[in-house]
């Protein structure tokens, strides 16, 4: 079992910034490929990017490319957002996610390639 906890939400302007955290236990974290999802009001659960276990690929949604930077720290066990240049359109409640990962090119983009999910943080853009 893999327990997840976000942090850092909160509320910010038009192109500002917003760090995420998302600390993870239960596992060894090396193990894991971890990912990151946001969910507008009325809106499906959306792919924003992922990060293999041994940190070396990522993969963003087109929407976040540019702006968006994942990291992970596998001493820490920890995984990091940083978004930059916000919009209205990034508000939403963001995921953290891990997938038992075989390979280290397992890099799923749906949210049915991942086992776990952290409770949530809001992240509020305003214009």
């Amino acid at each position: 079992q893999v327990q997840l906890v976000e942090s850092g939400g909160g509320l910010v302007q038009t192109g500002g910034s917003l760090s995420l955290s998302c600390a993870a236990s239960g596992r060894s974290f090396s193990t894991l490929t971890m990912g990151w999802f946001r969910q507008a009001p009325g809106k499906e659960r959306e792919f924003a990017a992922a990060i293999s276990r041994d940190g070396l690929t990522t993969y963003y949604a087109g929407s976040v490319k540019g702006r968006f930077t994942i990291s992970r720290d596998n001493a820490k066990n920890m995984v990091n957002l940083q978004m930059d240049s916000l919009k209205p359109e990034d508000t939403g409640v963001y995921y953290c996610a891990a997938a038992v990962a075989v390979t280290s090119q397992y890099l799923p983009k749906s949210a049915v390639g991942y086992g776990y999910w952290g409770q949530g943080t809001q992240v509020t853009v305003s214009s």
